[in-house]
């Protein structure tokens, strides 16, 4: 197979296999030992030299950054279907919102419980509060990003809300809890946790 994800389960990786799912491509898992510090070895720097996961390699092509590894994933592997046409004027939400995750909302949170002190004219996320009015502004009512249909954006925004809410990061609105059991009831994110799980359990991390 063509497709391989440099992974650790309790890494940002871990949220790059629902993607993969979704595709619905197959694809295989280098597990790297965090712990002894194989992220930072030269096997992956050589290919991501900030030493970092996820990074994805499918043929000649590396891709990092798990937003970019998505959005990569949906164009190639499954575009129409979980991304919109490059002349859908969806097209223009589904980057904002997929990008508004790891840009505006994960930067907010950060700041918000690391007690950063910034300008908000110069921070590119401005303020949590902001952040939030913004993020609740994409899924009011509707039932994903672009509405009734579900794309790789809800993937990348959803997978983080999924993340900041089991982690007690975002308060659990009705809003925000009603589109994360939507997409709980997917059977791809469904497939994604279970081998995330199976993944902890086979290298004695539960």
């Amino acid at each position: 197979m063509s497709i391989s994800l440099y992974y650790h389960p309790y890494s940002r990786a871990a949220g790059t296999i629902w993607a993969l799912e979704e595709a619905g491509v197959p694809y295989e898992l280098k597990v790297l030992d965090l712990m002894k510090g194989e992220h930072k070895g030269p096997e992956l720097v050589s290919k991501n030299p900030m030493g970092k996961l996820p990074t994805l390699v499918d043929g000649d092509v590396v891709v990092t950054e798990g937003a970019a590894i998505a959005l990569y994933l949906a164009d190639r592997y499954a575009p129409g279907r979980l991304s919109p046409a490059l002349d859908d004027p969806k097209r223009g939400t589904y980057l904002r919102w997929a990008f508004f995750a790891p840009s505006v909302v994960e930067p907010a949170i950060m700041a918000k419980q690391s007690g950063w002190e910034v300008k908000e004219v110069a921070a590119g996320w401005g303020n949590y509060a902001n952040a939030m009015a913004s993020l609740e502004s994409a899924l009011a009512g509707k039932d994903y990003v672009l509405g009734d249909t579900f794309s790789m954006a809800d993937v990348v925004l959803g997978g983080l809300l999924r993340f900041m809410m089991m982690f007690k990061q975002i308060e659990p609105t009705p809003l925000f809890t009603d589109y994360v059991k939507r997409l709980d009831a997917r059977p791809a994110c469904q497939r994604a946790d279970a081998r995330n799980v199976a993944m902890r359990k086979e290298l004695g991390l539960q």
